[in-house]
């Protein structure tokens, strides 16, 4: 489809008759994001109510179907990286987000970190200091007063307001972490998520806990297994050693959906129900 095409179809989209509209609508859909700055093009410069309704329903259909896409080819091909799958996230709520913003942020944090790394530090010692910057010169904080609030699952949101909930939080500090070499990743907990500091001589085992939601507060094996003993489970690897990408970006799903459902947003909690149907392992 050419451009003038594209401009003829999208000039019919006030076409009263639903039924022609929904076939314009499927074809300007099919024909994917290229179609995106035609249509705010004509949103801008229209005041017709109908019309700017209804291009802002094809735009979405077309930006979901695009983080659809997305995620399908991350679970595939690209599940090591951790921060491209969370920002395939952020796209369904923010598809026009300047992601580099969010890379210059944890690099930022990353390099106000390395300043004051030194080699013979102690595991114990270098999550002071991720403590320090993270926490206070930063000032991430758990969001207790609007816990279920959506944003508290969307990295840039959580860079901006620095709030968040116990995954997003330790999301961050985890990217931090590995980024400067410091072995810690993330503990799928039921009802929260921690994150684990492993052995360097020995990466299967854990040296200790941390709990990003309490500002890094330290934790030890007895406290995982305290914890999972009041919800009546056993202590498994599946709860007690680092979960892989995959699980954490489906966690971050799941709270969504959940945050979505909180909010009485169901056709939101429908689609990203879609989104974490996409990334089931099986």
């Amino acid at each position: 489809m050419n451009e003038n095409e594209l401009k003829a179809l999208i000039s019919l989209l006030d076409d009263p008759d639903t039924e022609i509209y929904h076939e314009l609508a499927d074809k300007l859909i099919s024909s994917g994001p290229e179609v995106v700055p035609f249509l705010e093009q004509h949103w801008e410069q229209s005041f017709d109510v109908l019309l700017q309704g209804r291009v802002e329903e094809i735009i979405h259909k077309i930006q979901f179907n695009q983080v659809k896409n997305d995620l399908q080819l991350w679970k595939i091909s690209n599940q090591e990286d951790l921060l491209e799958g969370l920002l395939i996230v952020n796209r369904y709520q923010y598809a026009n987000l300047h992601e580099d913003e969010v890379r210059n942020q944890l690099a930022e944090l990353k390099r106000n970190a390395w300043y004051h790394l030194m080699y013979e530090m102690t595991p114990v010692e270098k999550v002071k200091l991720l403590n320090n910057i993270l926490f206070h010169e930063f000032g991430l904080s758990g969001n207790t007063t609007d816990y279920h609030a959506p944003q508290n699952s969307f990295l840039n949101k959580v860079l901006e307001t620095k709030k968040g909930n116990p995954i997003s939080l330790a999301c961050i500090y985890s990217l931090v972490a590995q980024r400067l070499d410091i072995p810690i990743y993330g503990i799928n907990l039921p009802k929260h998520f921690v994150l684990a500091y492993m052995d360097e001589d020995n990466p299967e085992e854990v040296l200790f806990y941390i709990n990003v939601f309490n500002r890094g507060q330290i934790m030890r094996e007895e406290d995982i297994r305290s914890f999972l003993q009041q919800l009546n489970l056993p202590p498994s690897d599946e709860y007690m050693k680092p979960c892989d990408n995959l699980a954490i970006v489906r966690r971050v799903l799941r709270n969504l959906v959940a945050s979505y459902e909180h909010v009485d947003n169901l056709e939101k909690k429908k689609e990203v129900q879609i989104l974490l149907d996409l990334t089931d392992p099986a």
